[in-house]
């Protein structure tokens, strides 16, 4: 007889077996009356199912042939194939990880961010023949730097694939989760505040921060921070005034949304207060990059849903939309009112291509300057990166961003330019290691979305530090993959020491959080 395995019913000997008889009272399950008790689908997995078909669509298909087929000036050659590819392939993985079953945060910002800056921002500039920023080569490195930008994003994921086959079983070799040190979260409070007030007292007080970024630029300069041949200064005052500020908030976030006991603190309450009123001031949008200020958005959007699948999905979904939409005319508080000139235009795509989206632009220009006679860096620009604090002084030969040494080779007026991760990496180690680097970049986004799903559930510590840098991580991710490197480098340094701070693998009532 052939054993019923159909959905709510159980596997198990045939009816009638000695000592597995149906019980007294309890009717014996058919493959029909099985039927009858399978779980019910949600209302909420059916508008998931409903919702999944038209998302991919629109992300992989409608939207990119609705800005192919926009009337401009571009030539329809092999780069605009390749783009074109490009972003039909960004949009079918963007798809995937809002509607996967799992919340994929580092995975999820990878391919919002390929998909909005490397693959309809570029389609939009390719269709109409203009672009931000000068590509001064042959159009061969522009079909190039598209290519490769595939080959890059297959590698990714086949670096995620690898992480779904890793050796050993699950939760094999897991030692006890790191957590929050409850006071040694004080200490970082403490440490946020007095940061902080350095940099609004080093600028000029509160106001500023609230007039425009390039009155921000001004008052480091007055105060003899930031020289012409070295920003380290500035980015180190800026990075320890803004990221202990935003990290303590996090954790007092999270500390308050999953510990009833904590919101039933005063003190717990009021501290959290503070350090909102400071973030208002250092981490605001008005003085802040839109990427950080993205960062700071995402990261508290992830912390305070901290197990919910419908944000997860809703912040990817609008990202689309703030990316390709607001982002392009968010650039209002960069400038005071005498040198803010907004753009006038009757064209949807017309913000795309002349905005910030440079990122395969740069890319082509960053292979015309290796075969310029400069050649493959072989670590250089990396190792100028992870020793970024070295001062000049003591390292004469430190390298300078590559967006801005591209862009002095270029000749370009405005120097602060992007440098996408596809070409920090190929700009020191060529093609063979680009894709190598990114194969890497996939199996640590994999690995570390894997376990921050099976932590982020509601029996979660508040304490749980995963659960704090993860969400930080995706966020900042946007400025790691924009690039330069080495501008990015100070904020991450900062927050590793806030997290070496604060980091405890204790679990004892003195040091957790309650």
């Amino acid at each position: 007889m052939a054993t019923d395995t159909s959905e709510g019913a159980r596997p198990g000997p045939p009816a009638g077996a000695a000592g597995h008889g149906p019980l007294p009272g309890r009717p014996v399950r058919t493959p029909a009356t099985a039927l009858r008790f399978a779980p019910a689908v949600s209302p909420r997995t059916l508008l998931s199912r409903a919702l999944s078909v038209p998302l991919a669509l629109g992300l992989s298909l409608v939207l990119p042939l609705l800005v192919a087929v926009q009337p401009g000036d571009g030539v329809h050659d092999t780069a605009y194939w390749l783009q074109l590819t490009l972003t039909v392939y960004a949009g079918a993985r963007l798809s995937g990880m809002v509607l996967t079953s799992h919340r994929k945060l580092l995975q999820g910002s990878f391919w919002l961010f390929v998909y909005m800056a490397m693959g309809v921002a570029p389609l939009a500039q390719a269709v109409l023949g203009k672009v931000p920023t000068p590509v001064v080569g042959p159009r061969s490195d522009v079909t190039e730097a598209v290519a490769l930008v595939l080959i890059g994003c297959a590698a990714f994921d086949v670096g995620a694939l690898l992480a779904r086959h890793r050796p050993g079983g699950r939760g094999r070799g897991e030692t006890r989760p790191a957590l929050v040190h409850r006071r040694r979260l004080y200490l970082l409070v403490v440490v946020a505040f007095v940061c902080s007030a350095a940099l609004i007292l080093k600028l000029g007080g509160p106001a500023v921060f609230f007039s425009s970024r390039q009155e921000i630029i001004a008052g480091i300069e007055e105060a003899g921070i930031s020289q012409a041949d070295s920003q380290a200064g500035q980015a180190l005052l800026r990075g320890f005034g803004t990221v202990p500020a935003l990290f303590a908030l996090l954790a007092y976030t999270r500390w308050l949304v999953t510990s009833r006991r904590a919101r039933r603190s005063p003190a717990v309450i009021a501290v959290w207060i503070a350090l909102a009123a400071l973030n208002t001031v250092v981490n605001n949008p008005v003085s802040n990059p839109r990427y950080w200020f993205l960062t700071v958005l995402l990261s508290l959007l992830f912390t305070v849903f901290p197990v919910s699948a419908a944000m997860y999905r809703s912040a990817l979904s609008l990202g689309v939309v703030v990316a390709l939409v607001i982002f392009p005319f968010a650039d209002r508080f960069r400038y005071d009112e005498q040198n803010y000139h907004p753009v006038e235009t009757t064209s949807i795509l017309e913000p795309l291509a002349l905005k910030d989206y440079d990122q395969i632009g740069m890319f082509a220009n960053t292979i015309t300057f290796e075969r310029s006679g400069v050649g493959h860096l072989y670590g250089k620009q990396l190792a100028g990166s992870i020793l970024f604090a070295v001062p000049r002084s003591v390292w004469p030969g430190k390298p300078h961003d590559t967006g801005v040494m591209v862009g002095e080779w270029m000749d370009a007026v405005n120097t602060n330019l992007s440098s996408p991760v596809w070409a920090e990496l190929w700009i020191d180690f060529g093609p063979a290691g680009m894709t190598l680097g990114l194969l890497a970049m996939g199996y640590a986004a994999a690995r570390v979305d894997r376990r921050y799903a099976r932590r982020a559930i509601r029996r979660t510590p508040p304490g749980s530090l995963i659960s704090l840098v993860v969400p930080l991580v995706a966020g900042y991710s946007f400025i790691l993959l924009r690039g330069p490197l080495l501008q990015a480098s100070g904020r991450v340094a900062i927050a590793v020491i806030c997290i070496a701070m604060v980091t405890t693998y204790r679990q004892d009532r003195g040091a957790a959080l309650r």
